[in-house]
């Protein structure tokens, strides 16, 4: 079995990492690469970095970040917020980043999907899905805009097709948990993970190291995404993969 990955998720503004509730009252908590780092010397496999508020007028921070992260930091770097085109991706990659993550745009022009594989490679490209069960519980509809939009997608569907365009892995959050801290979506996690053989990333409803433990031990899902777990304190990755270590789940280990 491959061994499993932890990730936290920075959410940026402006050059700085913040914290709030649904992007409302936000606070200045620091400088992205230097919270990266100190992932960085907790094991963390990877990093990512969202820039929420993702217009143009950002890019030249959200640039120079990059390249600041690509240089000080030895963990790979996912980017994702606001990419809209092929020369976002080309930026993003061209600045140091490993992985580039797309959500709204891949619904408006899945085309985009296959043009990023084709150039860029199948490991750069990750597809984020927001996705809410129905309320006759029939499935679940993917949703853009901050959860705001409900597509009309099915989910499955969507994964699939993602697939088979190229995405080189699935970042699956579930509205129905994010916020919650009750733990993972399970029940979505198996129905995506059913159907591609690509790696899914769960995300949404951390609110322990038990959680993640549960993800891994429930479903076959590749990675944890978590961001107010690391962010607050409440348990560092060193402590998360100790813990997956005792529950004889392979992770990766620095030291």
């Amino acid at each position: 079995m491959l061994a499993k990955r932890i990730i936290p998720c920075l959410d940026i503004k402006d050059g700085k990492v913040v914290k709030g509730v649904n992007f409302v009252g936000l606070k200045d908590v620091g400088d992205p690469i230097e919270i990266a780092k100190r992932y960085d010397e907790q094991c963390a496999d990877e990093v990512v970095f969202l820039d929420i508020t993702a217009t143009y007028e950002n890019r030249d921070i959200i640039k120079d970040l990059i390249q600041r992260g690509a240089s000080e930091l030895s963990i790979p770097l996912t980017v994702g917020g606001g990419i809209r085109t092929i020369d976002d991706f080309r930026m993003i990659l061209s600045s140091g980043a490993d992985k580039v993550s797309v959500n709204s745009a891949a619904i408006k022009n899945p085309q985009l999907i296959k043009d990023a594989s084709d150039e860029f490679g199948v490991q750069c490209v990750v597809v984020a899905i927001d996705a809410k069960q129905r309320e006759d519980k029939s499935g679940y509809d993917v949703y853009i805009a901050g959860g705001r939009i409900n597509t009309g997608l099915d989910l499955i569907e969507w994964v699939k097709q993602c697939e088979e365009l190229g995405a080189g892995e699935i970042l699956l959050t579930s509205m129905d948990k994010d916020g919650t801290r009750d733990g993972f979506d399970i029940d979505m996690l198996n129905a995506v993970i059913d159907v591609v053989d690509i790696p899914v990333i769960a995300s949404g409803g951390c609110g322990g190291k038990e959680d993640i433990v549960e993800a891994f031990e429930k479903t076959n899902c590749d990675a944890a995404l978590a961001a107010s777990l690391f962010h607050y304190g409440e348990a560092t990755i060193d402590e998360v993969k100790e813990l997956c270590k005792e529950h004889h789940i392979p992770v990766r280990r620095n030291n």
